[in-house]
């Protein structure tokens, strides 16, 4: 087999270069005789790699020292209970958008600590596009307003920061971040799991305004209280602590690589020329409105569904790995985040380029 791209969602594509040093690294971190996965998070020289990595993502995302950069354990998924136990508050309410899967998620966890209002959402156009923030109906008192900027499974993206006014934002971005340069002084807090663009999985990383930590509620469970958190240095417990030095050999990477803004040129160089594609082909489709089409994960469909199984199938047979889209959407889905080359995007479009011919 030639090389092989790894389509899949997430876990997903880490770089090479970042798996070749861990490789070197595993049974012997720099002399001391152990791998990472072995050492005392209380150690010195874990303690060291923790504190250079968020070093190094403060510096990537531009993260000011009025946040505080967590990094914990449960997914994002964890987050969804975690956001509203500790933002409400005295108060009662918080607004959601509404624009798929993970959106609906969130919405439905939140509901069982919190009057959720749902401010907006494109459920009834499927999903494929994003309703205009002049139609959303927000609280201007709500707690706080949290929206999905990717959703990862349908390939639907945000291409505007919502106006929350004093309202604090919250944002999963798991699939996004570190794709392209952030504002992040926009943001009261953003929270993303790691298996993407950071790293393994097992870790997800938050980062909070700090005026916004201390409000968490009564029954919030110690291991979820931000405050908690942040006091012990991520610390509090045993951390997941391979999966967070990996995530700073990536951020390492990332780095070498010029950054979120070189990274940003990349991502759309590749999510322009697979999108360009499939729009010029008859056999492709794409459902999501152009606009708001994602950079990170690009679901397509093929003129006969009865082609599915034939498509994957040549596909692994060229090293072209987890392009079957999500089970609650069908077609396919390529995830293309930071660590997936240019050369896998060529590699990709010269296989459906094939597959056309043949079969249309």
């Amino acid at each position: 087999m030639s090389r092989a791209y790894n389509f899949c969602a997430g876990p997903a594509i880490l770089p090479t270069e970042v798996l070749q040093q861990a490789r070197e690294e595993m049974l012997d971190w720099r002399g001391t005789g152990m791998s990472v996965m072995e050492m005392s998070h209380r150690s010195g020289e874990f303690v060291a790699i923790a504190k250079e990595a968020e070093r190094d993502l403060r510096d990537l995302a531009g993260v000011s020292d009025d946040y505080a950069v967590l990094f914990m354990q449960g997914g994002a998924s964890s987050q969804f209970a975690t956001v509203p136990l500790n933002l409400l508050g005295d108060k009662s309410s918080a607004d959601y958008i509404n624009t798929g899967i993970w959106s609906k998620k969130a919405i439905a966890e939140a509901s069982r600590f919190a009057d959720v209002n749902v401010a907006a959402s494109s459920e009834a156009d499927g999903f494929t596009t994003v309703p205009d923030q002049s139609v959303w109906h927000t609280n201007p008192d709500a707690a706080y307003l949290h929206y999905t900027p990717n959703e990862t499974i349908g390939g639907l993206e945000y291409d505007f920061i919502p106006e929350s006014g004093s309202v604090p934002l919250v944002a999963d971005m798991s699939s996004t971040i570190l794709s392209r340069p952030l504002d992040i002084s926009r943001f009261g807090l953003i929270y993303a799991g790691a298996q993407k663009n950071i790293g393994p999985s097992g870790l997800v990383v938050v980062i909070i305004r700090k005026d916004l930590l201390g409000q968490a509620r009564a029954q919030t469970p110690t291991m979820l209280n931000y405050q908690v958190i942040a006091d012990n240095d991520s610390m509090y417990n045993t951390p997941a602590t391979y999966s967070w030095y990996l995530a700073g050999l990536v951020f390492k990477w990332l780095k070498a690589r010029g950054g979120v803004q070189a990274m940003g040129e990349i991502n759309r160089r590749k999510a322009d020329k697979l999108y360009g594609y499939i729009d010029a082909s008859d056999f492709y489709a794409n459902p999501i409105e152009p606009r708001f089409r994602s950079w990170m994960n690009v679901p397509f469909t093929l003129a006969d569904d009865s082609l599915n199984s034939a498509f994957l199938k040549g596909a692994e047979e060229r090293g072209l790995l987890n392009l079957k889209g999500h089970r609650t959407v069908g077609g396919m889905r390529a995830s293309i985040y930071n660590a997936m080359p240019e050369d896998g995007i060529d590699a990709l479009i010269d296989y459906m380029q094939t597959f056309e011919k043949e079969r249309a």
